[in-house]
């Protein structure tokens, strides 16, 4: 999407190093987005530093993911996306069913939790963010 003005949605659940190597040769676009992000809070600031939105999915709610939460905690409010990616990795306590959009507010809940931020406030930054980098509905 470099010059096309579009969003970059990136998957890279097991390729963290690789990716950034990439984005450093080949420059990140203006709106990458670290689609279902499973990073630590080091990969989290290497995303941010390369000005990368991160999108996180019902995985940041899973008893196992402190790591996670503590790339949330330090991940800006206006650079968060968040997701289903349904119908997989359904947040807790569904974990292991079929995800549906409804429930994308369980994420929505510990984000804000790991922001230290209103439920409220986060679901508004996350509703302008959203809108800036996809459009209007």
């Amino acid at each position: 999407p470099q010059g096309l003005g579009l969003a970059l949605p990136i998957p890279a659940p097991d390729a963290h190093g690789a990716v950034l190597v990439v984005l450093d040769r080949d420059g990140a676009p203006e709106r990458t987005v670290f689609h279902c992000f499973s990073g630590d809070a080091d990969f989290a600031r290497a995303c941010l530093e390369r000005g990368a939105y991160l999108s996180f999915a019902g995985t940041v709610t899973f008893s196992n993911a402190a790591a996670l939460r503590e790339a949330a905690a330090i991940t800006p409010i206006e650079r968060i996306l968040l997701e289903t990616d349904a119908p997989f990795l359904a947040p807790h306590p569904h974990r292991g069913a079929a995800n549906a959009p409804e429930q994308v507010a369980l994420t929505a809940r510990v984000v804000a939790t790991c922001l230290d931020a209103s439920l409220d406030a986060l679901c508004e930054a996350v509703s302008r963010t959203s809108e800036e980098l996809y459009g209007p509905w």
